[in-house]
């Protein structure tokens, strides 16, 4: 008889110790992500307060991304950053917990000053994906260096940049900390034609034509690309939106000013908007709007949503167009061009507007107030003015004085490049950023900074 006790108290000891191991896997499962990079990535959950003005988050697997659903989490590498600042398995392991156990807004989106003021924050966004990493963040330098009001940064990037970002925005003095709020995502595409919407044009660009369906809460939101360089405070292109008529939905630049040497002009095989078509570079969006209208198109003689726009323009163009995603906005705004606000050349200055001469006339007034290094020119040597300015700005180191330490420095180099088209519009290019630097640092010296 002992022997049966004996023999019923082991089985239920193992039943016990069964079910406990079996919950600590679910426990940890439910914490930890795959993608990998051996369940070490893991989800961080904002709270409510902080998450309002970007919307529900909810758990995906890496071959789940979609902006279907309603909800979504922000993804993180904290283990690879952990690692990468020397920590041993046991801090390593305390790290995650308390980052997954109890989130901080450190590590998910920093809290410009209050919900107050985050309220009132201009949003960005920027998509970046392989060798992106370097240029976005300089992106986002010349765009918090110089804006007035908070900024919310949402920032799309491919799952092995997430840590990098972290790191280097972490990283960067808490008197520019405080003016912003940041989020990562990861790039995200309808799941039913994902493969199709990543490798249209560059890997990844086609994820601007989504953020209205992911940002669900956001209202409003400027899109850059990576190659971007802000010589204005982001404010000015934000107050374009007090001036969008009833109808206006969204704000670009032309792709070119003069129709004889413009690219769509001449080789385009699809319907794109006005005499040369638009640069979707710069994009500034009432995404409440674009969520809400029905747009005219060639398909179907009702309006259609823009979700249900996308995919059927795609099919219907796919072989006819070059720049992907941005031949995909010229067919919608060719059909609705009451829907857009066209503004001048110098708030999407790009080397064609240099290169063989001087064609923007708004810039040889005002000067440039967005720089665009398309074509790689921050890269190479073929456009050395543009160069120029993408080096002083990444070099900044944040704690010198801006005019002194960015402003002269660009302008001796500048004076090097006057044997390039380009080179010899060189004041153009630090018209309005030396307006904008003097500002900074008037604003720097009152009580309490900004």
């Amino acid at each position: 008889m002992r022997r049966y006790i004996r023999a019923f108290l082991v089985c239920m000891l193992f039943a016990v110790f069964s079910a406990l191991y079996v919950y600590s896997k679910l426990f940890y499962s439910d914490l930890s992500v795959g993608g990998g990079l051996g369940g070490k990535t893991f989800l961080h959950r904002a709270a409510a307060s902080q998450r309002s003005d970007i919307g529900q988050e909810t758990r995906r697997g890496p071959d789940e991304t979609g902006p279907g659903d309603q909800h979504w989490y922000t993804r993180y590498e904290t283990w690879k950053l952990g690692e990468r600042r020397g920590m041993t398995d046991q801090e390593l392991f305390g790290w995650q917990e308390k980052s997954t156990s109890k989130p901080s807004s450190r590590y998910i989106m920093r809290n410009a000053e209050g919900s107050a003021r985050t309220a009132a924050a201009m949003h960005l966004a920027v998509v970046a994906c392989g060798q992106r990493l370097e240029e976005t963040l300089t992106m986002l330098k010349s765009a918090v260096m110089l804006s007035i009001k908070p900024l919310c940064l949402h920032i799309f990037a491919e799952d092995q940049l997430h840590a990098s970002f972290l790191e280097a925005l972490e990283s960067w003095p808490s008197s520019f900390r405080c003016r912003f709020n940041y989020t990562l995502y990861p790039i995200t595409f309808p799941h039913e034609n994902a493969g199709e919407w990543k490798k249209l044009f560059k890997p990844c660009a086609s994820q601007r034509l989504f953020l209205p369906l992911i940002l669900k809460e956001v209202d409003s939101l400027v899109y850059v690309d990576s190659d971007i360089l802000f010589l204005q405070p982001v404010d000015a292109l934000w107050s374009l939106l007090a001036h969008f008529n009833a109808t206006q939905l969204a704000a670009m630049a032309p792709e070119h000013e003069e129709p004889r040497i413009a690219w769509y002009s001449r080789f385009a095989r699809h319907p794109y908007y006005g005499r040369t078509g638009i640069n979707s570079g710069v994009m500034l969006m009432n995404m409440t709007r674009i969520r809400a209208t029905y747009f005219k198109n060639d398909m179907t003689s009702v309006g259609l949503r823009w979700e249900e726009l996308l995919m059927p323009l795609l099919q219907k163009y796919k072989l006819n167009m070059t720049w992907g995603d941005q031949d995909l906005l010229n067919i919608i705004f060719h059909h609705n061009p009451e829907c857009l606000l066209e503004v001048p050349c110098h708030w999407n200055y790009r080397p064609d507007h240099c290169i063989y001469g001087s064609n923007c006339g708004s810039a040889e007034e005002e000067g440039v107030f967005i720089l665009h290094g398309n074509r790689g020119v921050y890269h190479d040597l073929k456009q050395p003015a543009f160069r120029a300015v993408y080096d002083a700005i990444r070099q900044y180191s944040f704690r010198e004085d801006l005019v002194s330490s960015l402003l002269v420095p660009l302008e001796e180099e500048l004076m090097k490049t006057t044997r390039s088209y380009c080179g010899k519009s060189h004041v153009l290019f630090t018209k309005r950023l030396a307006h904008s630097l003097a500002n900074v640092n008037r604003d720097a010296q009152r009580p309490h900074g900004r």
